[in-house]
């Protein structure tokens, strides 16, 4: 995995508008929350992610991919309970 810093920083460049933390949990897997800045809503929050495989910007970059689409179909799920 690369480090946390770097992992923070591309995290955080690939969910602009919103905001993005990363932080390692003490069994060593990690925590990723989207918020709006703002406000500090979350919009989306995993506790246990497995940092195995992200070693390389595009490791990253395709997870930003995946988060992205869970952010949209949460967004339109709630959309279509009202």
């Amino acid at each position: 995995m690369m480090s946390i810093t770097e992992l923070n920083r591309i995290m955080a460049a690939g969910f602009l508008p919103l905001s993005c933390d990363c932080s390692l949990n003490s069994d060593g897997s990690l925590r990723i929350s989207i918020f709006e800045p703002a406000s500090g809503r979350v919009d989306l929050l995993l506790t246990r992610v497995s940092p195995q495989g992200l070693d390389s910007v595009r490791s990253v970059a395709n997870l930003i991919g995946e988060l992205r689409t869970e952010l949209k179909a949460g967004r339109r799920g709630f959309a279509a309970v009202s």
